[in-house]
């Protein structure tokens, strides 16, 4: 399985993975970079089926998405990496942990979860309307009300259209197949195994993934922190990125700094 993937700062020893949420891409992480590349090689990518990687027919599975990831850190001889996944690249990130912990060195989940519930009637709504447009409506269709939860302020109508015009361009095959490869992810039994220290980040704004399912995470979760941003949706790295970088970063050098002593 080919994945698209770009490598920045190269030079640093201690290496950040970026995983994206679904229907996107590893450009979910452009507002990270500046703050990141100083410090620490990292590596974004586009997963299977998305962006500019290899979309092949499903069914997909998370455990089978975390493997191709798994495998492109071989293609680059990267022993392991502090991981940081968003919605649907933290269910990766999450199975990474369980599945091949020498190759995490750290976690961080961002508005993610274990295993899916909807968030409330809305959130089923929502999820309903999804799969809906999914069977008989076109990727515009799909796309507008997502991009609408996620960034809801007339002041974000910008990134909004972006959004919008980045799900839209998934082919149906794929998206649906990656949808249904979170609604079989459970990842619950297993948090026990995850022995790396995770920190799991909430926006208490987020209408996707209820602020429930990532406290029963981190309850799951043997050596996690639970930090809740204020003022943010779904995708946190994007519309809170200034408290989103101060939070990440004081959680990478901590772990970076125990691992010198």
């Amino acid at each position: 399985m080919k994945l698209h993937y770009t490598l920045h700062s190269s030079t640093h020893s201690e290496t950040i993975l970026l995983l994206h949420g679904m229907g996107s891409s590893g450009d979910d992480w452009v507002l990270q970079l500046p703050a990141l590349t100083p410090r620490y090689r990292v590596l974004t990518l586009d997963a299977r089926g998305h962006g500019q990687s290899e979309k092949p027919p499903g069914p997909y599975s998370i455990p089978q998405m975390a493997g191709d990831v798994v495998e492109l850190l071989d293609e680059l001889k990267l022993d392991s990496a502090h991981v940081v996944g968003l919605s649907l690249g933290g269910c990766i990130g999450l199975q990474m942990a369980v599945a091949h912990p020498d190759r995490v060195r750290s976690f961080v989940s961002v508005n993610s979860f274990a295993k899916i519930r909807p968030a409330g009637w809305r959130g089923f709504t929502r999820f309903i309307h999804r799969m809906w447009a999914l069977s008989f409506g076109a990727m515009e269709d799909v796309a507008g009300p997502l991009a609408r939860a996620m960034f809801p302020k007339p002041e974000q109508d910008e990134i909004r259209r972006l959004t919008v015009k980045r799900i839209a361009s998934n082919p149906k095959g794929p998206y649906r197949a990656t949808l249904r490869a979170c609604l079989n992810f459970n990842a619950l039994p297993h948090l026990g195994r995850v022995k790396c220290p995770t920190l799991i980040v909430a926006g208490d704004r987020d209408l996707t993934i209820p602020l429930a399912v990532k406290k029963e995470m981190h309850r799951g979760l043997p050596r996690a922190e639970l930090v809740i941003i204020p003022d943010s949706g779904h995708a946190t790295p994007i519309d809170q990125p200034e408290k989103f970088n101060e939070i990440l970063l004081g959680f990478l050098h901590k772990q970076v700094s125990g691992q010198r002593i």
